[in-house]
């Protein structure tokens, strides 16, 4: 297979379906058999965004992260965001898929959802095998949250939060009991207690020096193993975190935007004003506004 250096993978953003125009969060029915395109198979590429899908027909097979996958039905797959995944080969199957940003899990003020295991993966697992049962709950949870996406009813938004927490609960207590077990490559584990640090301290560390300190690495040798292992420098995980926490205070409390910035470990809010802005296209004061009235 081709050596594909990291400045030639491309990245594909999350896509609004067309129609609904949720910028956060899309479901998809395949009744139909979908089919990939020819010019699909062996261009690895990233996605900048969570995605998911129940599967009950087809056979195709994948590689993520350069681990290969073969489509089963009746199965449920997953990935997060930045991901390398390649189409070797595709057949065509039916299911539904799940799409949705940081921003969205950015929304459930609780945090619940970003620290599930289905979530976080930090098994690095992608596959869980379903039985009937199971596929019966998770079809009609899938069915419940279509219905809640096209309604656009008022309270939307907390609506499929509260859903996808029921979802994401139930596979992860499947996550357990199939990928606990599952070997962890020594690099990912790295990455995962670099990303639960900047979890951590993100609001009184904004660099790379401070983790690096924790992990008794460089900060150099650190910033290369995590942009090797996630395809991004290690400041961009710190900057993510900040801009998901300054949402999310944005969204749900009346704090001044000085008050979330210093809340963040921003000591000039005009500074914070420019970050924000420079990472989103918008100002913290433009975000709250059309956030609010997309969703309440």
């Amino acid at each position: 297979m081709q050596l594909i250096t990291d400045a030639t993978i491309p990245q594909y953003s999350f896509e609004p379906d067309a129609v609904m125009g949720n910028t956060l969060f899309r479901i998809d029915r395949n009744d139909c058999i979908m089919s990939y395109r020819r010019s699909d198979m062996l261009v690895p590429h990233r996605k900048n965004y969570y995605f998911m899908s129940l599967v009950r027909r087809g056979s195709s097979r994948h590689w993520i992260d350069q681990v290969p996958y073969v489509i089963k039905p009746d199965h449920f797959y997953f990935t997060v965001p930045q991901q390398i995944h390649l189409k070797e080969a595709a057949q065509p199957f039916t299911g539904i898929t799940l799409s949705f940003t940081e921003e969205f899990l950015g929304l459930d003020e609780s945090g619940t959802l970003k620290q599930l295991p289905l979530i976080a993966n930090p098994d690095h697992g992608h596959e869980l095998k379903l039985s009937n049962a199971d596929v019966s709950f998770v079809d009609d949870l899938l069915n419940k949250i279509m219905a809640e996406y096209h309604a656009k009813s008022k309270w939307q938004q907390s609506m499929l939060l509260a859903y996808m927490k029921v979802l994401v609960i139930h596979l992860s207590r499947l996550y357990t009991e199939q990928l606990t077990d599952s070997k962890v490559l020594p690099e990912r584990t790295l990455l995962n207690r670099y990303l639960a640090h900047v979890d951590t301290w993100h609001k009184q560390h904004h660099e790379v020096g401070h983790y690096a300190g924790l992990m008794n690495l460089s900060a150099g040798h650190l910033s290369e193993l995590i942009k090797d292992q996630s395809g991004r420098p290690a400041i961009a995980h710190i900057h993510e975190r900040l801009i998901v926490e300054a949402r999310r205070l944005l969204f749900h409390t009346e704090r001044s935007v000085k008050e979330v910035a210093f809340e963040l470990g921003f000591e000039d809010a005009s500074y914070f004003n420019r970050f924000f802005k420079r990472l989103t296209g918008d100002t913290p004061v433009a975000y709250r506004q059309t956030t609010r009235e997309m969703y309440h």
